[in-house]
Order: C-alpha cells, then sequence, then structure tokens
C-alpha cells in the first residue's frame, strides 16, 4: 500500500500545516503551480515527490518537473498533468490522448476546484485537489490524501486548510 498526500496551485506559499497531514503519507505528488523552486524543494526534502508544471511556474521548476507525469503506482495507471480538465470537459491538450489510453486514476489541477468524479466512459477517477496556496479566487484552501492498494484507490480524505 502507498500513502498520498495530493495537492496543486501552492503558487509560492506553502502552509506548515500540509507537513503534519502529510506526515503519515509515502510520497507528496503536486500537480502544478508550485510558484517556486523553494516549494518543491522543501517538499521534496520531507517526503519522495512527484510534480508537474503548472502555467505559472518558470524555467526553473520546468527544467526538474515535466508537464505531463504517466506512472504506475501499486497496480493503477496514474496520468498527472496540471491543465486537464474533467470528466465530459477534457482540456484540448489531453483530450484525444486520455480517450484513446485511459489511465485507472487522472489527476489535474490549474481550477483551483477541488473535483473528485469518476468517468464512467473511461472507467477514469478524476482528482483535482482544489488549491492549497492563497493567491487566486478560491475561498477554502484544500489538500486530498488516499491510499493505493494493490488496484484499489481507497481511503480518500478532503482536508481544508484553516486560515487565510
Amino acid at each position: 500500500m502507498t500513502r498520498i498526500g495530493l495537492l496543486s496551485d501552492t503558487h509560492g506559499y506553502l502552509d506548515e500545516a500540509v507537513f503534519n497531514y502529510f506526515e503519515s503519507c509515502d510520497e507528496i505528488w503536486h500537480a502544478g503551480d508550485f510558484g517556486n523552486i523553494a516549494v518543491a524543494d522543501t517538499l521534496a526534502a520531507f517526503k519522495p515527490l512527484k510534480g508537474v508544471y503548472g502555467n505559472i511556474d518558470g524555467k526553473d521548476i520546468r527544467a526538474v518537473y515535466p508537464e505531463h507525469l504517466r506512472f504506475d503506482c501499486e497496480a493503477v495507471d496514474v496520468w498527472m498533468t496540471h491543465i486537464g480538465g474533467y470528466p465530459n470537459h477534457y482540456s484540448p491538450q489531453v483530450r484525444k490522448a486520455i480517450q484513446l489510453n485511459p489511465p485507472k486514476l487522472f489527476i489535474c489541477g490549474h481550477s483551483h476546484i477541488l473535483k473528485v468524479m469518476y468517468d464512467q466512459k473511461l472507467q477514469c477517477l478524476h482528482l483535482n485537489p482544489g488549491a492549497a496556496g492563497k493567491q487566486g479566487w478560491h475561498k477554502v484552501r484544500t489538500l486530498l490524501r488516499f491510499s493505493i492498494d494493490d488496484k484499489r484507490i481507497e481511503n480518500l480524505e478532503v482536508i481544508e486548510l484553516r486560515g487565510n
């Protein structure tokens, strides 16, 4: 079993509470818009980090993190990208590829809107952790925490970060 802490859209701000919430996690996944390389480096020093760059991320982050990351976790095919859309509204950049070869877990950020949706057509779970940073129009900062055990994605929790 692998325990995952998932966040996105930190925009250069990393709440100290993230470390408490992700203490029990084996890995941290960041779905883009780190904001600066210090956020990525701090997370990577805490736990193994997988991430993708977002539209606001500069050359330093883009040199380390790809736009799309496709990998297996346990026996689950995962695709993570920053701008991906959601079921029935996938972005043009991913629409054809996701329909031709859908993953079991599709993760993106960008919208600052927390979404957990199952795409019946593609048999794919879509996760967007919302935004963990302070910059943007969102009113509540959010994270996701879950486990992958063999082929099962389970124990999904939504975490709301308090304060401004």
